[in-house]
């Protein structure tokens, strides 16, 4: 379906009383986040959203996210929004948490098929610490590779891009979810009990390159951002992160590159 320039306007607003919501928990329990991704660049080049996007990205320590998740149950505005991931929505299948907004719908085509609650979302992720030496970086990447597949399997059913593919996702998506997440939650626990260099959402892709992750130091010093009129956290070194992940960032892309998420189903909140 086609989103209006109104309705992907309201998506927006919706989006951004979804991450003052997550900021004010934040700020009240000393929780470390910052604004990541696209989100993180449209604060730099645009003040606010990228135009053309259509969801909002954060990023948290470990130990803070699940701060966050805990907080969740007695801070969070819970007329409005809901906090879900894998332990608290069993047909969840992302390794990382989401802000939905009740009322509301957002779903992404090739999804419908999913049991998980919809809704318009705002993205959590976890950052676990990545493996100092280069030999264990790479075993440590495989493996988490593997467990995104099988994560992504019951999707992959619908979006792999030829009918091989689509068999291979049907096999791994017989898989349980509970297996695979007590693999990434044990993969985690292990490594952020030590001191590391990089870190990295254990179950989305790294930047390409031949990286294995962000440098931690980002995500220990952040600064407050303008973001559609309002201070949102973001990590001081938001240049150096950008250029890493984006290269120079402060050039608008042509429009057959600016690239959004197709939906078969939305709907804005009722209220």
């Amino acid at each position: 379906m086609v989103i209006s320039p109104d309705e992907h306007h309201k998506l927006q607003m919706v989006l951004l009383d979804m991450l003052l919501e997550a900021d004010r928990i934040c700020r009240k329990h000393s929780i470390n986040y910052t604004m990541i991704g696209g989100t993180l660049l449209g604060a730099v080049r645009h003040s606010g959203f990228i135009p053309w996007d259509d969801d909002v990205d954060i990023g948290m320590p470990r130990r803070d996210y699940e701060r966050f998740k805990e907080l969740c149950n007695t801070e969070l505005n819970q007329d409005k929004f809901f906090f879900q991931d894998n332990f608290l929505d069993k047909n969840y299948r992302w390794g990382y948490g989401k802000l939905r907004r009740k009322s509301s719908e957002f779903v992404r085509i090739g999804q419908e098929h999913m049991k998980m609650k919809t809704g318009i979302f705002l993205d959590i992720f976890p950052l676990d610490n990545v493996p100092n030496f280069y030999l264990l970086r790479l075993l440590h990447a495989a493996y988490c590779y593997i467990l995104r597949k099988i994560l992504y399997a019951q999707a992959g059913t619908v979006l792999g891009k030829n009918m091989v593919t689509r068999s291979v996702y049907k096999i791994l998506s017989i898989i349980p979810t509970a297996f695979t997440f007590r693999r990434v939650k044990s993969l985690g626990d292990f490594w952020n009990r030590r001191n590391t260099k990089l870190v990295r959402t254990l179950t989305f892709p790294t930047p390409k390159g031949g990286t294995f992750g962000y440098l931690a130091r980002w995500y220990a010093d952040t600064i407050d951002l303008e973001f559609e009129g309002k201070q949102i956290r973001a990590v001081r070194a938001y240049d150096e992160y950008l250029r890493f992940k984006y290269g120079d960032y402060m050039v608008t892309p042509p429009e057959s590159k600016r690239h959004w998420h197709p939906v078969s189903k939305f709907k804005l909140p009722d209220d």
